[in-house]
C-alpha cells in the first residue's frame, strides 16, 4: 500500500511524507524539510508520526523553503539524506558535517518497499530534481518548483495514480501584485514557478488514464487563491472543483491512499 501526506507546502516551508507498506514492513521517507525541528515534529505529530520513524530525507533542491531544516533533522535523528551532487554542494552538505547519498535523475533508489525515481526539472537551482514513487503496483508523483513543462516531466508524470502538482501563481494576480519587477520576472520565467495555467497544461499533456486524485501545491499566498488553482485543474479533468485537493502552507494535506 502506498500513501502520501503533505506537512505543508509553500514559500514558508515544504515537506511531503511518502509511505509504502509491503504487508510486513513500512518504509517511510520525507521529501524536503523547510521547517525548523520544532515545527517539523509538530507537523509530523499531526500526521501520527515521529521524526525517528523516517527512513530517509530526499531533497529536491537547495532553496531554504525546501532544505532549511534538513541539517538539524539529520543531526538530531541521524536520518540519511539523498540529493544530487549539485544540491549537496549548494546546501554545503558536502563539507562533511552530515551524511548524504547521491541521487541522479533517471536512476531509481530503493528504500525498503518504496522505489523513488528522480527526474530533472527546469528551476533556478544547482541540480534540481523532483520525484515519483512506487510500491510496485501504485505510483504517485511530485512536481513543484519548475518553471515550465518539458518532455522529461511529461514522461515522468504519465501513468500516475496520484499527483501533487505546483500551482504557484495566477499570472494576472502576479503581474498586478506588489512584487518588484525582478521578482515577478523570476517567478514567471522558464526557471521559476508554474502558474495555474501551466500546471493545467502539464496535466493535459500527461497520460491520465490511471489518475485517481490530484492536489495543487506550493500556492503563493500573495499571487494565487485555492479556488483559482482548483478551477484550472478541474477544467482539464472535467470534474467538480472540490474534487481537487490542496496542500496548504499551514495544514498541508491529510494522508491520502494512492
Amino acid at each position: 500500500m502506498l500513501r502520501v501526506c503533505s506537512l505543508g507546502s509553500g514559500s514558508s516551508g515544504n515537506g511531503l511524507v511518502v509511505e509504502a507498506w509491503d504487508g510486513l514492513h513500512t518504509s517511510r521517507i520525507l521529501v524536503d524539510n523547510g521547517f525548523n525541528l520544532r515545527q517539523l515534529c509538530q507537523r509530523l505529530q499531526r500526521a501520527g508520526l515521529e521524526a525517528g520513524s523516517l527512513d530517509a530525507v530526499f531533497v529536491t533542491h537547495e532553496h531554504s523553503d525546501h532544505v532549511g531544516g534538513v541539517a538539524t533533522l539529520v543531526r538530531h535523528h541521524g536520518v540519511p539524506v539523498y540529493c544530487t551532487a549539485g544540491t549537496a554542494a549548494a546546501s554545503r552538505f558536502d563539507d562533511g558535517h552530515i551524511e548524504w547519498r547521491r541521487v541522479e535523475a533517471g536512476q531509481a533508489v530503493e528504500i525498503g518497499a518504496l522505489r523513488v525515481e528522480p527526474y530533472a526539472v527546469p528551476h533556478d537551482a544547482a541540480e534540481p530534481v523532483q520525484y515519483t514513487f512506487t510500491d510496485g503496483s501504485r505510483r504517485a508523483g511530485l512536481l513543484t518548483d519548475a518553471g515550465e513543462c518539458s518532455d522529461t516531466i511529461v514522461a515522468a508524470l504519465s501513468g500516475l495514480h496520484a499527483l501533487v502538482l505546483e500551482c504557484n501563481h495566477d499570472a494576472e494576480m502576479l503581474q498586478r501584485g506588489a512584487y518588484p519587477p525582478f521578482l515577478k520576472a523570476r517567478i514567471a520565467g522558464d526557471r521559476g514557478h508554474l502558474s495555474n495555467a501551466q500546471a493545467a497544461d502539464i496535466l493535459d499533456r500527461i497520460d491520465r488514464a490511471q489518475l485517481g486524485w490530484i492536489a495543487a501545491a506550493h500556492l503563493s499566498r500573495s499571487n494565487n487563491r485555492p479556488d483559482l488553482a482548483r478551477q484550472a485543474l478541474a477544467g482539464v479533468l472535467d470534474c467538480a472543483e472540490d474534487e481537487i485537493g490542496v496542500a496548504y502552507q499551514d495544514v498541508g494535506l491529510d494522508w491520502r491512499a494512492v
